[in-house]
């Protein structure tokens, strides 16, 4: 392999842009810290790490591939690797295989529940890229898909996936959507040209409403779901953190320019760390 493709490939899985991989991971931690009531041992913490980073990349590879012809006409997936025929759609599919198998091998590492839930998973990925051909709010897909590393923690941690990881997984399920739909914000003229269907489309005018709304919810579940767990104290000063990031957030997006939404979206890593933190100092100070 030359410098120059090995290049490409990096820029296909976008290894210089980790806010994405982190959306996936800050959601899969804390849930492995709630699953295990407390650290669940450096096994997990790893595989969850780079099982994130691996299937990302894989779902990077599928998206470039599905969305080919449409990034074509969207000023900011234009030059795409994919999409302008420097990496062939048979490379981008051999290395998204590549990644997956890999990020398998890492699930064979844990118990037959964690496996047999992996697959659900990989389905869910791959549907994910379609589903802006077929579905209004194609946000909500992702959303699935993107907090499905949740179920999958409680399997490896506890070998079963309860009621609480489903409560998470709604909690996440409503991040997705507010900072998927700050995402779709910034191509919606694009979009609308092109035919694509986005929640920032479907929504209108009132997409910031929703987006704060989504907010809201997402941070009411995690307290919730973690009042009784960890120190009340650990749960208001976590959740406060979180809704004031939000509330930046509202100031970046309530004029809907392109830049202010693309750095909102680009800045919610860090309310999932957050969220993540005061799980980690919560069981840490039981």
């Amino acid at each position: 392999m030359t410098r120059e493709k090995f290049r490409l490939y990096l820029d296909l899985i976008r290894w210089d842009r980790p806010a994405g991989w982190l959306l996936l991971l800050w959601p899969s931690l804390y849930a492995l810290w709630v699953a295990a009531g407390g650290f669940p041992g450096w096994h997990l913490v790893v595989v969850f790490t780079l099982g994130t980073i691996l299937m990302r990349s894989a779902g990077c590879c599928v998206n470039d591939v599905a969305d080919r012809e449409f990034d074509k006409h969207v000023k900011r997936t234009a030059g795409r690797p994919v999409t302008t025929g420097a990496v062939s759609v048979r490379e981008a599919l051999a290395l998204g295989a590549a990644l997956a198998l890999l990020a398998f091998g890492l699930v064979l590492t844990t118990n037959a529940v964690a496996i047999a839930w992996s697959f659900a998973a990989l389905a869910i990925a791959i549907a994910y890229p379609y589903a802006k051909r077929f579905v209004s709010m194609p946000q909500a897909v992702l959303g699935v898909a993107f907090s499905f590393g949740i179920p999958m923690a409680f399997a490896a941690a506890q070998g079963r996936v309860p009621l609480l990881a489903w409560v998470l997984l709604l909690g996440n399920l409503f991040w997705v959507l507010a900072y998927d739909t700050e995402y779709a914000m910034v191509d919606r003229d694009d979009d609308l040209r092109i035919g694509i269907k986005t929640s920032a489309i479907t929504l209108g005018r009132a997409d910031v409403a929703v987006v704060m709304s989504c907010y809201g919810a997402a941070i009411s579940v995690w307290a919730l779901a973690l009042v009784g767990r960890i120190p009340l104290p650990v749960v208001v000063l976590t959740a406060a953190a979180a809704a004031a990031q939000a509330l930046w957030h509202y100031t970046l997006i309530r004029d809907r320019s392109r830049e202010g939404c693309f750095k909102a979206f680009r800045l919610n890593h860090w309310l999932g760390f957050t969220l993540f933190a005061g799980t980690v100092a919560g069981y840490a100070l039981r």
